[in-house]
């Protein structure tokens, strides 16, 4: 087994840590690519449940190392938070947590500003960003001028005049803008990441070189996607979007590895569709049955606790992201949160202005008109938790699971009935 990514399909949340923790075996090197502090993957292990946000699920296995790579914007009391509640479970980082010193850094203005943005913007203009202060860092990033790199922070006293400048230019627009806002002082945020910045200093390194060291060598990586391809900058449902590139496209100049060394794309999914926050989605059941998905699969953010939009599985925005995201198979997940479900439908095309649409449209108000058109199939009663191989699982699951693989483009290969490692069954090749 060569290289692998590992990347959500649709608008997040689908469960990507467990398919990441359960193919560790098999790897070497674990990279997280993209995003921050808004991401959350929930592992559950032996009956114990581990939070990650911004470390890679990796860390869990002792013989793996955990990479944040470059294209990762970093909030350093969060990161070092995350690692404290991680070393209270067990979980050891010296000497396998890597942190690239290219990586943006997330500092106290950037959660002011995205306030301002959020509080600023009429209801259709709302995003509902985590505010973890993760687009406007990546906004300094792209804008070059008030970026800060990981780098940076250890060349204090070029790192205390650069920040002073920076600070003087924030701290004016945020008062100009926010009749509450109380200005930073620039000395106390350079002694406070000064001090953050000690405190991760073992683990901070040269991450590109590293990883083209360990395919040099022949070790197996496996990149993490963050949110999902639908969140995408470039290819999801923009404006309400990541202010990253969250799908597998990203994984090149998100750590500096080539795709080239990537030999198998896995695109999660979950059996039907939720989303957070603003934007259109075409197959939201806001109704009794969005309801009850919500409560049978906790659908609630790991990071935010905000309860998610459930609908319907969406074929089309999926086999989108699918193509964009050249996934070689797809990882179906909570397939047993649909039991007991008379029918299932999913939408295998839209129908706008009284036209097919098989593909996602770019424009949002063109992807608001759209509305979707079902295939229903037949459900199932059977409870799939217990089930550990695919002849486990009833008829009507399996077929399920088949029609799923068709219209998105793509076989499945996986399927979990539960959160925990073990309730995760591969799909036979040959049936």
């Amino acid at each position: 087994m060569g290289s692998t990514c590992v990347v959500g399909l649709q608008w997040g949340d689908e469960a990507k840590g467990k398919i990441v923790d359960l193919l560790c075996d098999n790897h070497d090197v674990v990279v997280r690519y993209q995003g921050g502090a808004n991401a959350g993957h929930t592992v559950v292990h032996e009956g114990v449940t581990y939070k990650l946000s911004l470390v890679p699920t990796g860390i869990l296995r002792d013989h793996v190392h955990a990479v944040i790579a470059n294209g990762v914007v970093i909030h350093p009391p969060a990161l070092l938070k995350e690692m404290d509640a991680l070393r209270a479970q067990g979980v050891k980082f010296e000497g396998r947590l890597h942190i690239s010193d290219r990586a943006h850094v997330i500092l106290p203005y950037h959660l002011a500003e995205e306030r301002l943005t959020e509080e600023s913007s009429s209801a259709a203009d709302h995003l509902g960003t985590t505010r973890r202060g993760i687009g406007p860092c990546y906004k300094d990033k792209v804008g070059r001028v008030h970026g800060v790199r990981v780098a940076d922070l250890y060349r204090p006293a070029e790192f205390r005049e650069r920040l002073k400048r920076i600070v003087d230019y924030k701290n004016r627009l945020l008062t100009a803008m926010l009749p509450d806002f109380e200005p930073f002082d620039d000395e106390r945020v350079a002694d406070e990441y000064l001090i953050h910045a000690e405190q991760l200093h073992s683990f901070v390194c040269d991450a590109t070189s590293k990883l083209h060291e360990a395919v040099a060598q022949g070790r197996r990586l496996m990149f993490e996607g963050a949110q999902g391809s639908l969140l995408d900058v470039d290819h999801g449902s923009y404006p309400y979007v990541t202010s990253s590139s969250s799908s597998a496209v990203g994984t090149a100049p998100g750590s500096g590895v080539p795709a080239r060394f990537i030999d198998r794309w896995i695109g999660v999914v979950k059996a039907y569709t939720t989303r957070v926050g603003g934007g259109p989605f075409p197959t939201e059941q806001d109704n009794e049955i969005g309801e009850r998905i919500r409560r049978i699969g906790r659908e609630y953010g790991t990071v935010t606790g905000r309860p998610r939009r459930c609908g319907w599985f969406d074929a089309v925005a999926t086999g989108y992201s699918a193509r964009v995201s050249g996934s070689t198979e797809i990882a179906v997940m909570l397939l047993d949160v649909l039991s007991g479900l008379e029918e299932l439908k999913v939408a295998v095309s839209y129908e706008r202005d009284g036209r097919k649409v098989d593909v996602l449209p770019a424009s949002l108000a063109d992807l608001e008109r759209c509305r979707p058109v079902y295939e229903t199939l037949p459900g199932w009663t059977e409870d799939l938790t217990a089930a550990r191989k695919w002849d486990d699982l009833p008829k009507n699951a399996k077929d399920y699971v088949e029609f799923l693989g068709r219209v998105v483009g793509v076989p499945a290969s996986i399927v979990s009935v539960g959160p925990d490692r073990s309730q995760t069954i591969l799909v036979p090749r040959d049936r």
